[in-house]
């Protein structure tokens, strides 16, 4: 069974995205056709690919597992120290960085400067990084098509990066938090990350593949109960609005093209009835909050990679007869719900 995938990015959350992707291997019904990423979306999708060119699904996998390794192997950034525990043993507000103790200081002092002031040398360790673990050449020669989302910083709109000009450039600008990076510059343009134009963006997959099943990995949460009280809180629920509203405008967009083509309003041969499927984990992941997708702690990176295999294991187990038939995601239920409900 074929389908595309689409990788939502979240920082260090993008390890939930790595379980999910790694029981999905591991399983072998599903065929990959497409994949459109963001962000650590990108990266997850770039590292798969690499891999899967290189030595199928065990090569995607071992090459994921590496990459994630390797972000987690210098330790955690800023990470509270808590000799001989396990993973499991540490409660999720240990990996939310906003509840140490002097952080709200240190990270008020960050924000005088910008990146470019804070880094002159322009040291990134995440272009090593990647540069590392993902081969481009392998994925342009493979059988999986990359779709990858940066923002233009000049127009304000999304670029797609594919075999045709994907680079760890665009790897980089995909992943570029201008509060954090330095801006990416290809061929004279200026980029900032894919999140704020598409958070995956899912028109490539509509376009540029045969598969007619998408399956959505989503990492940022819909719903976020409460208000927010401190600046943080805002900042953060401010973030996870503008990081979903790509999404959001896509499905609205791709469901209101399935009634028509339900009611035989359109040209059936031009438009692709998609069918929509979904793995996440919102109640999982929800005591792990903003701050903590700045945090490489190898033992986060863990828990959330068991939270994301636990989940495509659900969704494996309940959804998988669906893919080929029908959709398991009820878009108007999650993301159509009449507007201020």
């Amino acid at each position: 069974m074929s389908v595309d995938l689409a990788l939502q990015g979240g920082g260090s959350h993008g390890a939930f995205t790595w379980g999910v992707l790694d029981a999905l291997l591991e399983d072998g019904r599903l065929q990959f056709d497409g994949v459109s990423g963001t962000s650590a979306g990108a990266m997850n999708a770039a590292v798969l690919a690499s891999g899967w060119a290189k030595g199928g699904a065990a090569g995607a996998r071992q090459a994921l597992a590496g990459f994630w390794h390797a972000v987690g192997g210098a330790g955690g950034c800023w990470a509270p120290q808590a000799p001989g525990m396990s993973s499991a043993a540490l409660p999720a507000w240990v990996f939310n960085r906003d509840q140490w103790p002097g952080f709200a200081l240190w990270e008020s002092w960050l924000k005088l400067w910008s990146p470019a002031q804070l880094n002159p040398f322009k040291l990134d360790p995440l272009r090593e990084l990647v540069t590392a673990h993902v081969d481009i050449e392998a994925i342009k020669q493979g059988p999986i098509k990359l779709f990858i989302a940066a923002t233009s910083v000049r127009t304000g709109q999304p670029r797609i990066f594919d075999a045709s000009d994907l680079s760890i450039d665009a790897l980089l600008a995909s992943a570029c938090l201008p509060q954090s990076a330095q801006t990416v510059v290809i061929d004279g343009e200026p980029f900032w990350d894919g999140g704020f134009s598409g958070n995956p963006a899912l028109w490539p997959l509509t376009y540029g593949t045969s598969s007619d099943d998408v399956l959505l990995v989503q990492i940022n949460p819909r719903v976020h109960e409460g208000i927010p009280q401190t600046a943080a809180e805002i900042n953060d629920r401010v973030n996870e609005i503008t990081f979903n509203a790509s999404l959001v405008a896509e499905l609205r967009a791709i469901a209101f093209v399935k009634k028509l083509l339900k009611h035989q309003q359109i040209d059936a041969t031009h438009y692709k009835n998609l069918r929509l499927h979904r793995i996440a984990d919102e109640a999982g992941l929800a005591p792990f909050d903003a701050s903590s997708k700045l945090n490489t702690d190898p033992r986060l990176l863990q828990q959330l990679f068991e939270l994301g295999r636990a989940a495509a294991a659900r969704w494996l187990r309940d959804d998988l007869a669906s893919v080929g038939q029908r959709s398991s995601m009820d878009v108007e239920h999650l993301f159509l719900a009449p507007r201020g409900s």
